[in-house]
């Protein structure tokens, strides 16, 4: 270890702990070595205010626009298609509208011709008329229609012909079935009441058979028959 009082040895650290130096024993004052001051940049501590009259300068442009996720899409518009303007019909004649369309004149129909009896058959529609109320009547119209087709001849014309034997043979077995019905009214089964109501419908069933044929213009086939 150094001597004391040597202020060249490297040793000596006596002015660093407080002990008396060789400057303090020849009464000069302790030279205290000024304590190192950081270096700071003057410019980086003042702070630039921004002018208010000058602009901030703006970034640098980029070559392609970011983006924005909130704007629309894009419209595309689309060309519109050009309509041609209605073409307006010619006006229907009026003589057009009276006359009948090709496809209906063109169609075929054939239409049977109707057959009327002589002098319009009003003696036979006259006849099929009392048979028909020989029901409503109890018998009383057929009676009067039985007169009138009884001791006459039979007409020329088939058409007639064939309606005038059906009405008598329609009245003379309703005649026969009445007085039949009559007689077994008083039979212990009483057979008569249905064979009536057989016979009075039977009666008006042949009649109006009769008058549908005859407005048709068709003759009875089978006249003489007993069936409908």
């Amino acid at each position: 270890m150094a001597e004391p009082g040597d202020p060249q040895h490297p040793d000596d650290h006596d002015d660093h702990v407080g002990f008396s130096s060789a400057a303090s024993l020849q009464g000069r004052a302790r030279e205290v070595p000024p304590e190192p001051t950081p270096e700071t940049d003057v410019e980086a501590e003042v702070e630039v205010e921004p002018d208010a009259d000058t602009e901030p300068a703006s970034e640098p442009a980029t070559s392609e626009a970011e983006p924005d996720l909130f704007d629309p899409p894009p419209v595309i518009e689309t060309p519109e298609p050009v309509i041609p303007p209605p073409t307006k019909a010619a006006p229907a004649s009026a003589e057009s509208i009276f006359q009948p369309t090709p496809g209906f004149t063109g169609r075929s129909r054939v239409r049977e011709t109707v057959q009327d009896p002589p002098g319009g058959g009003t003696g036979v529609y006259a006849v099929y008329a009392l048979i028909l109320l020989a029901v409503p009547t109890v018998g009383v119209s057929a009676v009067i229609a039985l007169l009138a087709v009884t001791g006459r001849p039979a007409p020329e014309d088939d058409l007639t012909r064939s309606h005038f034997i059906f009405q008598q043979r329609t009245l003379w077995a309703a005649a026969v079935a009445v007085l039949a019905g009559v007689i077994l009214l008083a039979a212990p089964f009483g057979l008569g009441v249905p064979l009536l109501f057989l016979a009075a419908l039977w009666v008006v069933l042949r009649g109006a058979t009769g008058v549908w044929m005859l407005k048709s213009g068709k003759p009875i086939a089978r006249p003489r028959g007993w069936w409908i």
